[in-house]
């Protein structure tokens, strides 16, 4: 199976399916460590026992008589075979071989021995398999006629049915308490693994019991650590999810409401031109349901642009402000010439770059100039200007106008809301989607009195660092 694959099951299934096949992996391993370490004790215990005799048969060699002699303890050796529970070989010679005792056939040993100290090897003898230990040491006195320094071999090989018995026991006892032990902990990984994804469960459970109504976040008590970024994830996506669906309806009370009330002027207007004989008050009839229209037009037009602001993804990129606001403001010049109005642009000292969404806002920019051109009077002035300080940027829209009392600035942004001194028909939206779209920068909207107290000024404020859109 494709590893990859593992991530589409669940995570039972995964746990399991990794974690079972590399405890027996490590159930192989330790039972291979356990024979092998079986085999040493076995060889360890029984060639002590092997040594034993070899000592035993080299304190009973004499050379007093100027040959070599050996008195054999047969007991000993009979004694020996009933521990080895098998049979029982032994050679004692010189190292020239001139003198050889005993079974002269016994395979020599693999290596040079080294004196008083005895080797073991493995060998087969008469098409057995038997351990054979070899012991070298120097004779004193020599053999008559041979110099100083010459040497005996002492050997003793035992057959290997003892041996074999002890260490297959061994070994079949430790391997059936390593099955046992890898059973017990495959059943207690089984468990935990289940009891540690129960809150998965109750997560799964919880969330198919809601209703599809229901956007209020999800508990994380109870969640594991690991699983919490995922909750907070989701919960950051229901949170956008309820905005959205807040900012449809909000749009469709809207519109319910703001719109019943041209729709039947309109609907009146139209039946008072109809019933109109008189073609002078007919056209005049007809001019006012322009005008309605074209006002019902623009207020749909701002709702729209409202909830577009509310529920769009910020296409933000880091963005020239002086190059942006001038060429919005440049487009509203033949606007304010037509009212009588001086339009002006004061860059900042410096280049002002921000991160937003260019077209946004140009959009809430315009919505300013829009309401700074249609409530300065005539022969009036509006300033665009840019301000920076270290971490923000400042775009101000300045005009000499009416103004709003300040009881009234702290709902000027608010949906529909319109100043005690206005005079002129309008939706009541503009600020609010200037305010929308700054705060969907991280910004703000700031209100406040033009020069010397006089007037209006309405400021954007964007951070000048990366914000989340």
């Amino acid at each position: 199976m494709n590893l990859n694959a593992l991530h589409t099951l669940s995570l039972r299934r995964t746990l399991l399916l990794v974690l079972v096949p590399g405890l027996l992996l490590v159930g192989g391993a330790e039972v291979w460590l356990t024979w092998r370490t079986a085999v040493d004790a076995a060889n360890a215990a029984y060639d002590r026992s092997l040594l034993g005799a070899i000592k035993a048969m080299d304190a009973n060699i004499s050379t007093a008589s100027g040959g070599l002699g050996v008195e054999l303890p047969y007991r000993l050796l009979e004694f020996f075979e009933l521990t080895a529970n098998g049979r029982v070989y032994y050679r004692v010679a010189t190292e020239d071989g001139l003198v050889d005792i005993g079974n002269a056939d016994l395979p020599p040993p693999p290596r040079v021995l080294v004196s008083e100290s005895p080797q073991y090897s493995d060998a087969t003898y008469y098409d057995e398999p038997v351990r054979v230990g070899s012991y070298a040491r120097v004779l004193d006195p020599p053999l008559a006629g041979q110099a100083a320094g010459q040497r005996v071999i002492i050997q003793i090989a035992e057959t290997l049915e003892s041996r074999q018995a002890f260490t297959r026991a061994l070994v079949l006892e430790s391997v059936a308490r390593d099955l046992l032990l890898l059973v017990v902990a495959i059943g207690l990984m089984t468990g935990a693994v289940g009891w540690a994804l129960r809150p998965l469960t109750r997560l799964r459970n919880e969330v198919e019991a809601r209703s599809a109504l229901d956007l209020t976040p999800i508990l994380p008590m109870g969640i594991p650590a690991d699983v919490l970024p995922l909750v907070e994830a989701i919960n950051h996506h229901v949170e956008r999810s309820r905005q959205q669906t807040q900012a449809r309806q909000r749009f469709v009370e809207d519109a319910s409401h703001q719109l019943r009330t041209p729709l039947a002027t309109l609907t009146t207007q139209i039946g008072f031109a109809l019933r109109e004989p008189d073609p002078a008050k007919q056209r005049e009839a007809l001019l006012a349901i322009k005008t309605q229209l074209e006002e019902t037009v623009w207020q749909t037009n701002q709702m729209l642009t409202l909830a577009r602001v509310d529920s769009a993804a910020l296409r933000a990129d880091t963005l020239d402000v002086s190059e942006l606001v001038e060429k919005t403001t440049r487009k509203w010049w033949p606007a304010a010439r037509e009212l009588n109005i001086d339009l002006g642009f004061e860059p900042d000292a410096e280049t002002l770059r921000v991160v937003a969404d260019a077209a946004l806002l140009q959009e809430a920019l315009s919505n300013l100039l829009h309401n700074a051109l249609n409530y300065t009077p005539r022969g009036g002035r509006v300033t665009v200007k840019l301000t920076h300080s270290e971490c923000e940027g400042v775009i101000s829209v300045i005009d000499n106008g009416p103004g709003l009392p300040m009881q009234e600035r702290a709902h000027a942004a608010d949906r529909f809301f319109r100043g005690s001194n206005a005079s002129l028909q309008g939706t009541g939206l503009g600020l609010a989607i200037v305010r929308s779209i700054a705060e969907r920068h991280g910004g703000e909207l700031r209100l406040d009195s033009g020069a010397n107290d006089q007037g209006f000024a309405a400021s954007i404020v964007l951070p000048r660092r990366p914000t989340a859109g």
